[in-house]
């Protein structure tokens, strides 16, 4: 079996780990380019959504509702990047799992565990592009990173969106847009968001 999709996720949790660690203590209440969600809500909207994709593999639930995040850090005061770091690990794990099998229980029906990775990893690429944008990092979405997530976002976006109203409509950008701007616009996120003036 391919590695292509286990690579691709190791490598979007890095990214969101390095988002996650980037964020300066003051930025956490932040807006971001989900206009809804602080930053906080984002990464826990980001951790539960890496539960809620292996918790058929793993038979756990995530720890709470990834679509009604907390708005609050953790409540004994741990470290964000330590508790991402963790779930992250479990995460993978799960998908690795599913290696030799022909196909992994998901939320969106069976399908190979590489599949299940894939998207798995576009769902945390987005949330650190989310989170880095929303603190002023230089972590932009690499185009790299983006070609392997057209795959999955072909695949995903498009039927959660209709079925479940969970990505925003489609933004739309010029026909010459680079490869991340087109890929984040097709989540429904505005390629060219800034954060308001602190």
């Amino acid at each position: 079996m391919s590695v292509a999709g286990f690579k691709l996720l190791a490598d979007a949790h890095d990214y969101l780990l390095a988002a996650v660690r980037g964020v300066p203590e003051e930025r956490w209440g932040a807006t971001t380019p989900c206009s809804e969600w602080t930053v906080r809500q984002v990464f826990h909207h980001a951790r539960l959504d890496q539960q809620a994709l292996t918790m058929q593999i793993t038979g756990e639930a995530p720890e709470g509702d990834p679509f009604e995040p907390a708005d609050i850090l953790a409540a004994d005061g741990g470290d964000a990047a330590v508790q991402l770091e963790a779930t992250l690990g479990a995460a993978l794990k799960a998908w690795e799992s599913g290696r030799k099998t022909e196909s992994v229980p998901t939320p969106m029906g069976p399908m190979p565990a590489q599949a299940g990775a894939m998207v798995a990893a576009l769902d945390a690429a987005v949330h650190a592009w989310d989170i880095a944008k929303a603190t002023g990092q230089d972590l932009p979405l690499t185009e790299d990173m983006a070609e392997g997530l057209e795959i999955p976002a072909g695949q995903v976006v498009e039927f959660v969106r209709q079925s479940f109203g969970k990505y925003a409509p489609v933004v739309e950008v010029p026909a010459d847009a680079s490869r991340v701007d087109k890929l984040l616009a097709f989540t429904g996120r505005d390629p060219y968001w800034s954060a308001p003036a602190v």
